[in-house]
This record gives structure tokens, C-alpha cells and sequence, in this order.
């Protein structure tokens, strides 16, 4: 593992550290009053869009964190390069074993797979406009960029991906345990609710999963989370803390 150091800047008032592990982007944020045990949320995409719940959690006392694994779409190589962050991290900076995981938009890929792999690892998770099945994106286009490197990744064609079996929306039974909240809008056009967020829901629910969900009517795939972070953290709060 290769670790190297960048600087260290302020993100909402706290110290970032800047860093490449295997030669890829990564950050630790820490708060100014960790809460004991230190526990984490990581962003698996997109870090600091749409961060109002990142920047509260920041405020009440959790460590924030990211890992670049972009354009790897939640595939397998991608979960291991993530495990070896968590690892890493955990050791070097001293934080919580387990985090709550934020996956948005195609993050949800990465969310979602992530803890269906490291159950024991995740304490909880935050999905907003989640990715939960590459049938409806990016793979409802074929032609492209993202739905060529998506089936790549998997090692699927346009034939086997009819029926493939392995996407979020099919891992309910093995994120038991894991206290999940999925916000997201109902006129959602890029990653629609009802093909995504909503089936993953429902199928969680039914086998006794504890799951919190927030629509926004009107609202399209952006802008992503709420103006008003207090229902998420408090979840989070309520339910993800070890």
C-alpha cells in the first residue's frame, strides 16, 4: 500500500488532510469535537456536492472521509480497493471500525455493494438518488461512455445483462441489520426513484429492515439531499452510532 501526503487545507472550518493511497485521491476531514470512538461518515462519491448532512455530521462530532474509485461503478475490484482504504484509514488516523456510508447518486453502487460484501464493517447507511440497479442506469443506454465502462467492469454484455441478478436492489436480504435512510425525488429523470430508491426500500422493509425514506415531489435527480440536514443526522444519530 502506497501512501503519500498532500497538504492539509479547511473544509467547513476543520482540518482536512489531503492524501493519495495507491495513487489515488483520498481525504480525512476531522472534527473540531470528535465524538468518543471517532466514527466516520464516508462519502463513496462525489465528495463535498450537495453536503449539507456531511457538513452537520461534521458539526456533531463525526469524522468525514472519501477514496476515490470513480468510473468503477461498485464493481468488485472497486469494494476491495475501498476495504483497503477502511483499513488504512482506520489504522492511521485512529477511527471507528465500522461507518455510516453516504452513496450518492451512482455512490449508491458503491454504498450498497460495499456493505453487502462488509456487512460487519458498515454501521449504516445514507443513499440519496441512489444507483440501485445498472439496468436503469447507465445501462438503459447502451451507447454510452459510462453503461461500455459499467459492463466492462462487471463483465456483462447487452445479452447477460437482461438477466443479471447482483445489483443492489437484490442485496435487501444481506444489508439486515444495517439501519438505512434513502432520500430522493419523484421526478428523478436520470436515476427514477420507483426503478432505484423505491424497490430497494420495499424489499427491505418487507424482510424487517429498519428503513427511513424521504421524497421530494417535484424534485429531479439534483439537487441532491435537503436544504434542512436535522431528519437525515438524526437518523444517523439515532440509529448508526456504536
Amino acid at each position: 500500500m502506497t501512501y503519500e501526503f498532500i497538504s492539509k487545507t479547511i473544509y467547513a472550518g476543520c482540518e482536512r488532510v489531503n492524501f493519495t493511497l495507491n495513487g489515488r485521491e483520498s481525504l480525512v476531514v476531522r472534527p473540531k469535537n470528535p465524538l468518543p470512538g471517532n466514527p466516520i461518515c464516508w462519502r463513496t462519491e462525489f465528495f463535498g456536492a450537495f453536503d449539507t448532512v456531511d457538513v452537520e455530521m461534521l458539526k456533531r462530532g463525526w469524522h468525514l472521509c472519501y477514496h476515490r474509485a470513480s468510473d468503477m461503478y461498485g464493481c468488485d475490484e472497486s469494494l476491495e480497493m475501498l476495504c483497503e482504504f477502511q483499513d488504512f484509514v482506520c489504522q492511521t488516523f485512529g477511527l471507528s471500525e465500522k461507518a455510516v456510508l453516504f452513496g450518492f447518486s451512482r455512490g449508491g453502487l458503491y454504498a450498497v455493494n460495499y456493505t453487502a460484501k462488509y456487512h460487519d464493517r458498515v454501521s449504516g447507511l445514507y443513499l440519496d438518488a441512489p444507483v440501485c440497479d445498472i439496468r436503469s442506469w447507465p445501462c438503459s443506454n447502451l451507447d454510452s461512455r459510462e453503461a461500455k465502462e459499467c459492463l466492462g467492469w462487471y463483465r456483462l454484455s447487452a445479452d447477460t445483462l437482461k438477466d443479471f441478478n447482483d445489483n443492489p436492489i437484490d442485496k435487501a436480504e444481506r444489508l439486515l441489520g444495517i439501519p438505512m435512510i434513502i432520500v430522493a425525488g419523484d421526478s428523478d429523470r436520470v436515476v427514477p426513484y420507483r426503478e432505484n430508491g423505491e424497490i430497494l426500500a420495499r424489499r427491505f422493509e418487507a424482510l424487517g429492515g429498519k428503513v427511513k425514506t424521504i421524497v421530494k415531489p417535484g424534485c429531479d435527480h439534483h439537487p441532491h439531499s435537503l436544504e434542512n440536514p436535522i431528519p437525515v443526522a438524526d437518523f444517523i444519530e439515532e440509529n448508526c452510532l456504536q
